[in-house]
């Protein structure tokens, strides 16, 4: 999933995609649900039919505990019925199950559906009914109670249920439109991730509880009707003519989150892989003209992503669909991908190229989920800063291979990998790896350093491997855990089985800490060897590290000579707080640059020298672009940590003054250095 608010990929774009508004319409919900015990409502009240004492305090929260494994589910057959006009939906769920302990409850996610009757039906045996259905609204679980225990076996769970089409752009919800004459009308669409899917239909809610899922839709016959599988039967509806079944074929195993359905009015323009997959891109009606620049880019990603991976698309079709109303960014449901508008849809006449980058750097991305969060899933949220940390930075890589003209990794230092050393500076970061225990702590961790950094760090990780060995790690990981739960351990495994290098140790030093460090360079000529001092400490921007145990990193450090700028002539790993490198046969006359791409997670401070001699580098610009924008922004991170302020404005303006039309950046660096000597005691 792609959160627009988590990341900053373009800034021309960012007055396009904030969220509209949810819609907000009050209705009278469910009126003909029959009585029950209990009744779940959003906001998690329980209203039961004896009085609760009111009382000041809060109460505790129970420790989050996660669902029992004595029953899973092995197939869910879904059928739903929406009601477009009511905003309520029918649902009849029959699961195949596995029971591995005898018991007489079952456990299941639920939230905001009222079940009406529930039975279990043993592999060959008789229908045993539910006697009761309990409710724990805190933890969005109903507990199924049975009058005798379930015998250790196969069996089908029966669930009649309704719910309530809701307006929170979350589960099963209603998206409000208009059509090409005005009318306000509304479509029945999904969100399920990170933990909504038991607001569509009970289930067990979990990423590491995976089943197949046959869905059918009872929908108006003038609506498109769309799943994560391709239809494979669609009649009418025996007690309504006006109605439609849409059958949809059976999914591979998967995670519920990654379920959708999609019920209203829209157009479609079509194309196929060179691999021979179905693509759709279906838009608003009226709108199919701006779905084909998503068609193309979808067109080519897919057999970028089979070539590098070199695992198949496991699915016959997948769909890409513009949504009015819609929370995210976008949302890679399997086989049936879900953006809002503006991160889908280009007017070929109207659109900038920021807009074309954007959408093309969010399809890249939602279908790389396909395989690495799809077909192999993280095994609780934990690890789920690696599938978007990984989505985020291939999602570049694709785009600059379908589209080179683009520049897109200056692009990325720019926006993704600036951003994510600002923020990760600060007292109040976070490792990228954090302990999620209860799934709402997702949204609350989930925010740019996991988007950001995550893809900075994959970026780092990538180029200190090797392009070779890295795709080997991939494919090894993807064949070995498809259709399974993996953690980021089990990647870190892979890879350092591909490359031979301790990969385990050195992410663990950039996922399980925050911040990162500040590596400072000094150097000396003996002969025809450059002798590097290289030694690293924490970057903070509140000032230098004055804790006792100052937090180490085993930095992968690349070394470029203005002999060959683009080409890097030496690859340490520095692994301690300090160490000493001889680069040999550098003449006197020759720069030296460390990270070179700016591809490495931290900061540089040169000495004076070295940056005195990589000048002339930046005025005849054989230093590529990225370097200079790297080499820029660190000097004006480091202007208000400096004892002697004036060295260092010296510094910076001695580059600037390197920089043909240096105008707008001496006025910035104006304005750094009177806020910086403001702020100074």
């Amino acid at each position: 999933m792609l959160l627009v608010l988590g990341r900053r990929v373009l800034l021309s774009f960012v007055k396009r995609v904030i969220p509209q508004d949810p819609v907000l319409l009050s209705n009278p919900i469910l009126q003909d649900f029959r009585t029950i015990k209990f009744r779940v409502i959003h906001s998690s009240t329980v209203f039961a039919s004896a009085t609760r004492q009111n009382t000041d305090t809060m109460p505790e929260r129970r420790p989050f505990v996660r669902l029992p494994t004595d029953v899973y589910p092995v197939n869910y057959g879904l059928c739903l019925k929406p009601d477009l006009i009511d905003f309520t939906f029918e649902g009849k769920l029959e699961a195949i199950v596995k029971v591995n302990l005898a018991t007489n409850q079952i456990v299941m996610n639920c939230a905001d559906i009222d079940i009406i009757t529930a039975s279990f039906v043993p592999e060959g045996g008789e229908e045993i009914n539910a006697t009761g259905f309990n409710y724990q609204n805190e933890d969005e679980k109903v507990t199924l109670s049975f009058p005798s225990a379930l015998q250790k076996g196969s069996g089908t769970l029966k669930i009649d249920f309704v719910g309530e089409l809701n307006d929170k752009m979350k589960g099963f919800y209603r998206s409000k439109y208009a059509t090409p004459a005005g009318e306000i009308r509304y479509a029945a669409v999904t969100q399920f991730e990170a933990t909504d899917a038991r607001r569509a239909f009970p289930c067990w809610d979990e990423p590491a509880i995976k089943a197949t899922f046959d869905i059918s839709l009872i929908v108006p016959k003038d609506r498109v009707a769309l799943s994560n599988m391709n239809v494979i039967d669609r009649k009418p509806h025996p007690e309504d003519d006006s109605l439609l079944e849409v059958k949809f074929a059976t999914t591979p195993i998967m995670s519920t989150y990654l379920v959708a359905f999609v019920i209203g009015e829209y157009d479609f323009v079509e194309g196929q892989s060179s691999d021979g997959v179905t693509v759709r891109v279906y838009t608003p009606t009226g709108k199919a003209e701006q779905g084909k620049f998503a068609l193309e880019v979808a067109v080519k990603t897919l057999p970028f992503y089979n070539e590098y991976f070199n695992v198949p698309y496991p699915l016959p079709k997948i769909d890409l669909i513009a949504i009015a109303d819609f929370a995210a960014g976008a949302m890679e449901n399997w086989g049936l991908v879900t953006y809002r508008e503006t991160a889908l849809l280009i007017d070929p006449k109207n659109s900038c190229s920021s807009s074309r980058q954007w959408v093309a750097l969010v399809v890249g991305h939602e279908l790389a989920h396909q395989w690495f969060g799809n077909l192999v899933t993280m095994e609780w949220w934990t690890h789920l800063w690696l599938n978007e940390g990984f989505a985020s930075w291939i999602e570049y890589l694709c785009v600059d291979h379908c589209f080179p003209d683009y520049d897109i990794w200056t692009q990325f230092v720019s926006a993704d990998y600036t951003r994510a050393l600002d923020l990760d500076a600060l007292d109040n970061s976070h490792p990228i790896e954090v302990n999620v225990g209860h799934p709402s702590e997702v949204d609350e961790i989930f925010d740019a350093i996991s988007y950001s950094k995550g893809a900075s760090v994959i970026r780092m990780l990538h180029n200190y491997i090797g392009d070779k060995d890295f795709r080997k790690g991939m494919h090894s990981y993807l064949l070995k855990f498809q259709h399974k739960n993996a953690a980021t351990e089990d990647l870190w495994d892979c890879l350092e089985q591909a490359s031979g290098k301790p990969i385990a140790l050195v992410m663990s030093s950039w996922t399980k800490q925050m911040g990162f460090p500040i590596i400072v360079v000094d150097q000396e000529q003996q002969g025809d060897d450059r002798i590097l001092k290289i030694s690293q400490k924490k970057f903070c921007a509140s000032g230098p590290h004055n804790g006792e145990d100052c937090p180490n990193w085993m930095v992968p450090i690349s070394i470029c000579t203005g002999e060959d700028p683009g080409c890097t002539k030496l690859k340490v790993l520095l692994d301690s707080p300090e160490t000493t490198i001889t680069i040999n046969n550098v003449s006197p006359d020759q720069w030296v640059k460390i990270n070179p791409g700016t591809v490495g997670f931290y900061r540089i401070q040169y000495s004076s020298g070295m940056l005195e001699s990589l000048l002339p580098g930046i005025r005849d610009l054989t230093l590529l672009p990225v370097d200079r924008l790297g080499l820029q922004n660190d000097l004006f991170s480091l202007l208000h940590k400096q004892a002697d302020m004036q060295e260092e404005k010296n510094r910076i303006e001695r580059v600037l003054g390197a920089i043909s039309a240096p105008d707008l950046i001496q006025k910035v660096l104006t304005f750094a250095l009177s806020q910086c000597t403001h702020n100074t005691p």
